[in-house]
C-alpha cells in the first residue's frame, strides 16, 4: 500500500490547507461584538440592565463563534424577532467597523501571509453575514489576503457544525483528505467545528473568548497565546 505520505504533492505541506476563524483570533474584537448585540437588544425592546439583558448577553458570549443568527434564533424562539435582531446586530456592527473600530491582531497578518508562502491555501470563516465579513475585510484591507472567506450562508450552518471547514475543504480542493485540514479559532465553536469536521489539526488561541480549559475541553489538539504561532507549530507537527 502507498502512503499518503508518498502521494502527495512533493514538497507539499501535510497541512495544505488551513482555516482560521476572524474575530478574536485574527481580527481584535475589543467588544465589538457585545456592543452590537447591546445595538440589537435595545432595538428588539430588551432595556440595558434588566435581569433578561444579562441573561441573553451571557448566552451571546458563551456561544461566541457561532452564526449570530442562529443565536439570536435560541434568544428569541421566533424567526422574525430573530432576523430583526440580527439585522439591528449587522447594522450595529458594520457602522462600528466603518468608524475604525478594528484592526488585526498583533502577528495575524503576517502569520496568514507566511502561511500561504509555505504552500498552504488559507480560508477566513465568520459567523457574520456576508455584507457584515466584506465591510471587516474592507476595513482592514484584507480583501485577496486568504484564498477564500466564508460566512454560514455560505456553507449551509455555521458553527459549531461542521459546515465551514468542510465548505473550504471542497471548494479549495487544495488536500485530498479532511484530516489533511489543520483549524485555528478562539471559542469552543470553532474547536467543535474542525473535531465535527474530522479535521487533523484543531488549534485553539488565546486572543478571544475562551480559555484554554474550555478550548481543551471542547477538543482542541494544541493551543496557542496567539494565531502568530500558527505558521511555527504546523511545521513543527509535520517534522514530528
Amino acid at each position: 500500500m502507498v502512503s499518503d505520505d508518498v502521494t502527495r504533492e512533493a514538497g507539499a505541506p501535510r497541512f495544505g490547507l488551513v482555516v482560521c476563524d476572524m474575530a478574536g483570533t485574527t481580527v481584535a474584537d475589543d467588544g465589538l461584538v457585545e456592543r452590537a448585540f447591546d445595538a440589537a437588544a435595545e432595538a428588539s425592546g430588551i432595556t440595558a440592565g434588566s435581569p433578561r439583558h444579562r441573561e441573553m448577553r451571557a448566552y451571546v458570549l458563551a456561544t461566541m463563534g457561532q452564526s449570530k443568527i442562529a443565536v439570536f434564533r435560541d434568544l428569541f424562539g421566533d424567526e422574525e424577532r430573530a432576523r430583526a435582531a440580527n439585522r439591528a446586530f449587522e447594522k450595529a456592527y458594520a457602522e462600528l467597523v466603518g468608524e475604525g473600530l478594528c484592526a488585526p491582531l498583533p502577528g495575524a497578518e503576517e502569520a496568514l501571509r507566511t502561511l500561504r508562502a509555505q504552500g498552504r491555501r488559507v480560508v477566513l470563516t465568520t459567523g457574520f453575514a456576508p455584507a457584515t465579513r466584506d465591510a471587516l475585510l474592507e476595513a482592514l484591507g484584507w480583501h485577496g489576503l486568504a484564498d477564500l472567506v466564508l460566512s454560514p450562508a455560505d456553507a449551509g450552518r455555521g458553527r459549531p457544525f461542521p459546515d465551514l471547514v468542510l465548505t473550504a475543504f471542497l471548494r479549495t480542493a487544495a488536500v485530498p483528505a479532511v484530516d489533511r485540514v489543520a483549524v485555528a479559532g478562539d471559542t469552543r465553536s470553532d474547536v467543535l467545528s474542525a473535531r465535527r469536521a474530522g479535521a487533523g489539526l484543531a488549534v485553539g488561541v488565546l486572543t478571544g473568548a475562551h480559555d484554554r480549559a474550555a478550548l481543551e475541553e471542547a477538543g482542541a489538539h494544541r493551543v496557542l497565546p496567539s494565531v502568530a504561532g500558527l505558521p511555527a507549530l504546523l511545521r513543527a507537527e509535520e517534522s514530528g
